[in-house]
């Protein structure tokens, strides 16, 4: 199990630029909540005039907490995102997320994960869960954006995780397993190979996906190969038709497509905007 979080920027327009306006910084939940949480994120800004940040967001749930100047804090269950996400900040206000590892949050949610698809879920103050959940498993114990330092922060989100009181799936532990080998996998391109090289039929993987990560096979592996384009775009010159080969496209312009698609401009035009 992963003993540090991820220190890439897969998925951030311009972490650059991030890294210079906000504090950003990455932490391990406890031990006994990493089968399904990949990481909690903090970030806490001080701004004299308005930053827009763009994520090309992961096929991922967050659970997220803000709280801006001295204001109440708020939160909400974000499902995964299909289009680019935008965010702009202004004046002071933190931020304490939770992004599941994909097909981790059903344990939690204990409902089809497509339920949250492109859209967010408030979350009352002292409720973190719908309904027909059991009462009682989803109050938390204090505010995590109020906490002083990270590691208060990291506690408040373990306690608040935890009382969730997630149940033990094998069928998330397989989700997570076979997104997981799709993230890191570069050759994964097609959902058919895919799923012989796993020894699963494709239509029970398009069920398990849907039901588990909230989006399909196939939009999982297209996200992740255009991720891989948005981050080697902003690594240097490269041949667009060798990476288009290299993702699994049939042409260089369908990669430009899908490209501009997500991330709101084109290939050359990102890449020109953080050199």
């Amino acid at each position: 199990m992963r003993q540090r979080p991820r220190g890439d920027s897969r998925g951030i327009l311009d972490p650059g630029r991030l890294l210079r306006e906000v504090r950003f910084r990455r932490h391990l939940p406890a031990e006994s909540l990493r089968p399904w949480v990949e990481h909690y994120w903090l970030i806490d800004w001080e701004l004299s005039a308005p930053f827009e940040q763009r994520v090309v967001p992961h096929p991922a749930v967050n659970v997220v907490f803000r709280r801006d100047d001295d204001g109440p804090e708020s939160g909400e269950v974000a499902g995964v995102g299909r289009d680019l996400f935008r965010i702009t900040l202004n004046g002071t206000g933190r931020v304490s997320g939770v992004q599941f590892r994909p097909g981790g949050f059903h344990p939690f949610w204990r409902r089809a994960v497509s339920e949250l698809t492109g859209r967010s879920v408030p979350l009352p103050a002292g409720r973190l869960t719908q309904p027909d959940v059991p009462v009682g498993a989803g109050t938390f114990p204090g505010a995590p954006t109020s906490a002083a330092g990270d590691d208060e922060r990291c506690l408040a989100l373990d306690a608040l995780l935890t009382a969730w009181q997630p149940e033990p799936d094998p069928m998330a532990e397989e989700a997570v397993r076979l997104a997981e080998a799709i993230r890191t996998d570069r050759t994964v391109l097609r959902v058919d190979d895919f799923a012989a090289r796993h020894d699963v039929a494709v239509r029970r993987l398009q069920r398990l996906f849907l039901e588990y990560v909230g989006v399909g096979p196939k939009w999982v592996i297209r996200r992740y190969r255009l991720q891989e384009a948005v981050e080697q775009a902003a690594g240097g010159p490269l041949s667009w038709a060798d990476l288009a080969a290299d993702l699994g496209y049939s042409d260089q312009a369908h990669l430009v497509r899908d490209f501009t698609a997500v991330a709101g401009v084109s290939p050359a035009a990102y890449a020109r905007s953080v050199s």
